[in-house]
């Protein structure tokens, strides 16, 4: 189910956003990052431009690594929710895993187990937010 809104940017609201629900499998990683790229892809419409191809690819990577967290972590169902402001991209992960995503630490001998530490490093806040049934992961990428 996917759910498109366009909201008044006087109120503090995004100019844009949409969503979609995944019933869980390692194919919800690839649509994840479509649905992405093709939201930031229509958002000329509400924004002075669209955003470089860069900043499209850097919000493909930020929502692959929290996708990427679900399926490995919280298998099961979960919510990409995606919302435009004038130069930020807001994207929510929901699912029902309760645990946080911790950052392990800056280790160049680790193989894998990055994806908490990309997401920092590109995004200018990541938060987790307890909800009623597992929790919310909410980076925010300047597109700028």
């Amino acid at each position: 189910m996917t759910d498109v809104i366009a909201l008044d940017s006087a109120t503090r609201r995004p100019a844009l956003s949409a969503s979609v629900d995944f019933d869980g499998g390692v194919g919800m990683i690839a649509a994840a990052r479509d649905f992405t790229a093709d939201f930031l892809t229509a958002s000329p419409a509400v924004r002075r431009g669209p955003p470089t191809p860069e900043r499209i690819d850097l919000a493909r990577l930020v929502v692959s690594e929290l996708v990427t967290n679900v399926v490995r972590h919280a298998p099961g169902p979960c919510r990409l929710l995606l919302e435009l402001f004038e130069s930020v991209l807001e994207i929510s992960v929901f699912d029902r895993r309760e645990a946080s995503p911790v950052p392990r630490g800056h280790d160049p001998r680790r193989i894998g187990q990055h994806g908490v530490e990309i997401v920092i490093a590109v995004c200018e806040s990541v938060s987790v937010e307890p909800q009623p049934s597992g929790k919310r992961v909410r980076a925010r990428l300047p597109l700028a």
